[in-house]
């Protein structure tokens, strides 16, 4: 029988990890399990991940985190004990590596498109990224500092449409949640968003020429339990057939 998951620590919680900037806090003795950092649009994926790694790995214990990946790159930055990191994009990974706390070069392991997030039953009739400038709409993106953000960007810089996000916000679920909830009409986030919260929002497609291929990079650090060979086994059961079916299932293209 696999052993019981946290699924996710809070950030209140994860504060207890840090000290000062760019030192690791080494786990204590007593500590058993392995953390993982991901970015919120593996939520799902790395949930269902974790659970099969389990089962084959009897005795080992998973702390997964979910934020936007540039929440937990100045985690990593500020000295969390993470032993996995799983990065939405190349470029904030490549901050981390520049800590010098990777033990090996980051693998990419899935790939992601984007797509428009709009309430059931898309009562605002919005087709494509052209919509978007609509008077009549109200559109959140992510912030430019988050990867999905940039896309975003990208992809209506591409399509030659001016956008004005009505916020900000920190991740691709926040903005799932506003769409779902009503206080805006449409945002853009990753085609697995979308298939994951189908019961809340429709998605609208992005036409090829316009749309952007995410790659998410993952990665193996020395903060955590450095002689512990579960991080190590969980990133190469993530690399796997077996783990890339997986993220197949939860709609993640192969890298």
């Amino acid at each position: 029988m696999p052993l019981p998951l946290l699924r996710r620590l809070s950030l209140t919680t994860l504060t207890l990890l840090i000290t000062l900037p760019g030192a690791c806090t080494k786990p204590t003795p007593a500590a058993e399990k392995t953390m993982v950092f991901a970015a919120a649009s593996l939520t799902a994926a790395f949930e269902e991940l974790a659970e099969a790694f389990a089962q084959g790995h009897p005795g080992a214990r998973l702390d997964l985190h979910f934020a936007g990946t540039p929440q937990l790159v100045l985690q990593l930055q500020e000295g969390a004990a993470v032993d996995v990191f799983a990065s939405a994009d190349q470029a904030n990974m490549q901050k981390v590596v520049a800590t010098g706390k990777t033990t090996a070069a980051p693998a990419t392991f899935a790939r992601n498109r984007l797509t428009i997030v709009v309430e059931k039953g898309n009562p605002k009739g919005i087709a494509g990224l052209a919509d978007l400038s609509r008077q009549d709409l109200r559109v959140v993106l992510c912030g430019p500092e988050v990867p999905a953000g940039r896309y975003a960007r990208q992809a209506l810089d591409q399509a030659k449409v001016a956008v004005a996000s009505r916020s900000d916000e920190p991740s691709v679920k926040a903005v799932v949640s506003k769409v779902a909830l009503g206080e805006v009409d449409a945002g853009i986030v990753y085609v697995t968003d979308a298939a994951g919260a189908k019961d809340k929002v429709d998605a609208v497609a992005i036409a090829d020429e316009q749309n952007v291929i995410a790659s998410y990079p993952i990665v193996r650090l020395q903060c955590g339990h450095a002689e512990d060979p579960v991080g190590e086994q969980f990133v190469a059961f993530v690399l796997s057939a077996a783990g890339q079916a997986v993220l197949a299932r939860h709609g993640f293209a192969a890298p």
